[in-house]
């Protein structure tokens, strides 16, 4: 892990170091959760569906953006996760209540995706 840079203020140096930090945390993601990684492999697989169904624009956009979210909440259950990990290995009523909560928070976009599909593609 490299250290951080220090922080710049303004212009493209910022840009570049947040673009680097976001692409350090998917690379790390998909390396160490099993969950992401196999939803970014369907993410790959549903996002070219959805652009190929013959569904409105605004369809389209509807489920790409639900399956993105699935990706956006892995990520931070993920970040919960590696926290609550990092403060204690022990068993904790709050880590469990947190790291449940992230769990909690991915089945719900997954229902989402669910829904979004079924009402774009049947209603």
């Amino acid at each position: 892990m490299r250290p951080s840079p220090p922080k710049s203020t303004s212009g493209l140096a910022r840009i570049r170091n947040a673009l680097q930090y976001s692409l350090d945390g998917l690379k790390a993601a998909y390396r160490h959760e099993a969950a992401f990684r196999q939803e970014v492999w369907l993410a790959a697989v549903l996002i070219p569906l959805a652009l190929w169904l013959p569904t409105s624009p605004l369809g389209k956009a509807l489920m790409i953006a639900s399956v993105l979210l699935v990706l956006m909440v892995e990520l931070l259950n993920s970040a919960v996760e590696a926290v609550v990990d990092r403060v204690s290995l022990e068993k904790y009523e709050l880590a469990k209540r947190a790291k449940d909560a992230g769990s909690a928070a991915v089945l719900v976009a997954l229902a989402n995706v669910v829904m979004v599909w079924a009402l774009v593609l049947l209603g």
